[in-house]
């Protein structure tokens, strides 16, 4: 027997969050998400996508065990220039059984159709995209890298028999920092038009206040209001700077200008699944002391590039290869990074792609982002290629 439970108080919302570990016992290279994280998304007091949207969750027993969860969501600026209003189904997990998981997304169905929704995307987020974004398609067996989902092969079985179809694919790429760069880079990064002031530079001695304005600078003029991606306001971009801060390695943070307008960035930060593989899952006191601990080691060698971008009116001037040949010219000789992952890049955007080839990175792990029309007789249309 199936019993369909809403989130509706501090005991239901618990067994929410806390289920899942049955599900990646058998996995031993998954890093527990981290539950602080996961409950932020749900909190209306630190989630703006609350201003613009709605979320409810709910739990699945079978048999009177807990089994399953899922949740649903709408914001309204996610629909903006698509061809219908689409909602997102996201932390979504289910013990290896069908009816337990179809039940779960009939419900989201139903409650997004009923807010007027016309079709469902999955397994996303309630925000941003850097976050909980995608179901993980290829690649079971590596450590997950932070904020980024990792899921049982059995999960794409049944989103692909309920119908949901590939809208894009998330390619997160890896590449060993000791190989040297290939030639390509050199030539484009010296092709620049030395009349041009253009200057790359890492974050060292910048105040976070600058750092954050910058970033929203580059953000806005490479992807706001494109493929999904909302403008960014000025005070959430401030935000998260502020929520980088206590990982922050401001030399890994790097920044094109021309001039005094910054046109470019190449942003990386540790791996934190380096560290919290070792506070499964929770950063209380005793995870935030192991933390500081590694923190202050220097645990992780991988670095992350979570967002690379630039001023879409500076495409194909070479800053994207002088913001790489920084990187190799100024990080590789510090000796602590050893390899870098970078942050999935859609499969529309071959620009991107070509320069991930280009540097003799690898896809290592696939994602995607799952698409459901509730007609079932439209025609389904993959994401548009970047412009």
């Amino acid at each position: 027997m199936l019993e369909l439970i809403k989130v509706s108080n501090k005991k239901t919302a618990k067994a929410w969050l806390e289920f899942g570990s049955e599900i990646y016992k058998n996995l031993p290279s998954f890093v527990p998400y981290v539950k602080q994280d996961i409950a932020k998304v749900f909190n209306p007091a630190k989630n703006k996508a609350f201003e613009a949207g709605k979320a409810i969750r709910w739990i699945i027993r079978k048999d009177n065990v807990i089994s399953g969860r899922i949740a649903c969501f709408i914001e309204n600026k996610y629909s903006k220039g698509m061809e219908q209003p689409t909602g997102g189904v996201g932390f979504f997990e289910s013990i290896n059984n069908k009816e337990v998981a179809f039940k779960l997304l009939d419900a989201a169905k139903e409650w997004l159709a009923s807010h007027g929704v016309e079709a469902m995307d999955g397994i996303v987020n309630f925000g941003e995209k850097n976050m909980f974004w995608g179901t993980l398609i290829e690649n079971f067996t590596d450590q997950n890298t932070y904020g980024m989902n990792h899921h049982p092969e059995y999960y794409k079985t049944f989103l692909e028999e309920y119908g949901f179809q590939i809208y894009y694919k998330q390619l997160v790429y890896y590449r060993d920092m000791h190989i040297p760069m290939q030639e390509i880079f050199h030539r484009k990064r010296n092709s620049i038009d030395p009349e041009k002031n253009y200057l790359v530079s890492n974050c060292r001695g910048k105040s976070l206040e600058k750092i954050g304005d910058d970033f929203l600078t580059v953000y806005n003029n490479a992807w706001g209001g494109h493929h999904g991606f909302s403008p960014m306001k000025r005070a959430q971009a401030q935000r998260t700077m502020k929520a980088l801060k206590p990982i922050m390695d401001r030399d890994i943070l790097i920044f094109a200008y021309d001039g005094e307008k910054p046109i470019g960035f190449h942003i990386n930060i540790p791996e934190l699944n380096d560290i919290f593989k070792y506070i499964n899952g929770n950063l209380n006191l005793i995870g935030k002391l192991k933390f500081l601990y590694h923190k202050w080691k220097k645990t992780p060698s991988t670095m992350v590039g979570i967002v690379f971008g630039v001023d879409r009116d500076y495409h194909g001037k070479g800053i994207e290869a002088a913001l790489i040949m920084f990187a190799v010219e100024n990080i590789v000789p510090q000796g602590r990074y050893n390899q870098t992952v970078m942050t999935w890049i859609g499969d529309f955007n071959p620009k991107m792609i070509k320069v991930c080839e280009n540097s003799e990175a690898t896809v290592y792990r696939t994602l995607a982002t799952y698409r459901y029309l509730f007609d079932r007789e439209k025609e389904f249309k993959r994401a548009p290629n970047a412009n």
